[in-house]
C-alpha cells in the first residue's frame, strides 16, 4: 500500500514540477509573440487590468502527458486518440485564443465540430458509457450502441464546454477542475481503477501548479485551448472510471464531482437558449459574475465556489462509500 501511495504522490509532483518550471518561459514568449489577453473596457468579463499571456495550456498539455506515459507506459489505441484529441482541442483552443488577442471572435462552429471529434476518438478507441446495473435485479444492462454513442459524446462535449465556461476569473476553473479532479481520484481508487486513478493525480499536479500562477492576481491564462483541454480530461477520466460498472444511483457521483461548473452552466445555456442567444455567445451570466455584481471581491467569489464544489465533491464521495 505505501508502494502505490508513493506512486502516486510521485506523479502528482511530477507533473507539477513540469507545469511549475515552464509557465515562466513560456509567458515570457507570449509577451515576444504578442499572444496575450489585453484588457477590453467595452467587455464586461475582462475584469483584469494589464495583458496577461495565454501560453498556460501548453505547459498543462505537457506535463500531463509526459507525467502519464512515464508513469503507465500506457501507448495503446486509447490513451494515442486521448492524445489526438488533446492536440486538436488545443489546436483549436490556440486559434481561438489568437482571435481574442486581436479583439476579434472566432466562430462557434468550428470549435464545436473540432471538440465532437475529439469525443468521437475517445468513443472509437473504446472508452464509452456503455451501461448500468440494475439496483434491483443485479442485472447489467447494456445500452444500445446508438445510445452509448450519444451519450457519450454528449458527456465529453459537456463537460468539455462547462470547465470552459467557468474560466472567466482567475484560479476559478483551474481550481474546480483540481477538486473535480481529486474527487475522482479518491473514487477511481476505491474502484481499484488504476488508469484513471492516474490521470486524476496528474491532473490535480497540472491544475495546483497552474494555480500557482493563476490566483488573483493571476500572471498566467490558459485560455480556451486550456481550459476545453482540462475539461476533456476530466470527461475522459469519468468515463473510464465513475461511470464503468456503475449502479443507477452512482451515475451521480461524477455529476456532482463537477456539479458547480454543471449546473451553474446548465442554467446558463438554458437562459441563452430561451433568449434565443447562442450557447457559445460569450455574457457575464456565469454564477461568478452575478456574485461579483452581487458585491463580493473575486477571492471572495473563487472561495464561495470552491467551498461549494467541496460540498458537492464530499457528497459525491458520500454516495460512493454508500455504494460500496
Amino acid at each position: 500500500m505505501a508502494v502505490i501511495v508513493i506512486f502516486y504522490v510521485l506523479a502528482f509532483l511530477v507533473s507539477f514540477c513540469i507545469v511549475y518550471l515552464l509557465i515562466p518561459p513560456l509567458g515570457r514568449l507570449a509577451f515576444r509573440l504578442d499572444f496575450v489577453d489585453k484588457p477590453r473596457k467595452d467587455v464586461e468579463r475582462k475584469i483584469h487590468r494589464e495583458p496577461i499571456p495565454l501560453t498556460a495550456s501548453y505547459a498543462i498539455f505537457i506535463g500531463f502527458f509526459i507525467t502519464y506515459l512515464l508513469f503507465t507506459r500506457d501507448f495503446s489505441l486509447g490513451t494515442l486518440a486521448l492524445f489526438i484529441g488533446g492536440v486538436l482541442l488545443l489546436t483549436i483552443g490556440t486559434i481561438d485564443d489568437w482571435y481574442k488577442t486581436k479583439g476579434k471572435d472566432f466562430p462557434a462552429l468550428p470549435k464545436f465540430i473540432v471538440q465532437i471529434a475529439a469525443a468521437i476518438l475517445v468513443f472509437l478507441s473504446g472508452n464509452a458509457f456503455t451501461g448500468f446495473f440494475n439496483p434491483f435485479s443485479g442485472d447489467y444492462i447494456s445500452l444500445p450502441v446508438i445510445l452509448q454513442f450519444v451519450l457519450t459524446i454528449l458527456w465529453i462535449f459537456g463537460v468539455t464546454t462547462v470547465i470552459n465556461f467557468s474560466d472567466g476569473m482567475d484560479g476559478l476553473a483551474g481550481g474546480l477542475t483540481a477538486i473535480s479532479a481529486m474527487t475522482l481520484f479518491v473514487v477511481a481508487l476505491a474502484k481499484g481503477q488504476s488508469a484513471s486513478a492516474m490521470m486524476a493525480i496528474t491532473l490535480v499536479g497540472v491544475t495546483i501548479a497552474y494555480l500557482r500562477y493563476n490566483k488573483a492576481p493571476a500572471k498566467i491564462f490558459m485560455g480556451d485551448a486550456g481550459a476545453t483541454f482540462l475539461g476533456y480530461i476530466l470527461a475522459v477520466i469519468a468515463l473510464d472510471g465513475a461511470f464503468k460498472q456503475a449502479t443507477v444511483l452512482s451515475l451521480f457521483i461524477p455529476i456532482l464531482a463537477l456539479g458547480v461548473p454543471i449546473f451553474d452552466n446548465l442554467f446558463v445555456v438554458i437562459k441563452r437558449f430561451v433568449q434565443g442567444k447562442s450557447i457559445y455567445q460569450a455574457d457575464a451570466t456565469q454564477v461568478h459574475y452575478r456574485l461579483l455584481k452581487a458585491g463580493l471581491n473575486q477571492k471572495q467569489v473563487v472561495a464561495v465556489l470552491y467551498l461549494a464544489s467541496v460540498c458537492l465533491s464530499l457528497s459525491s464521495i458520500i454516495l460512493l462509500l454508500i455504494q460500496i
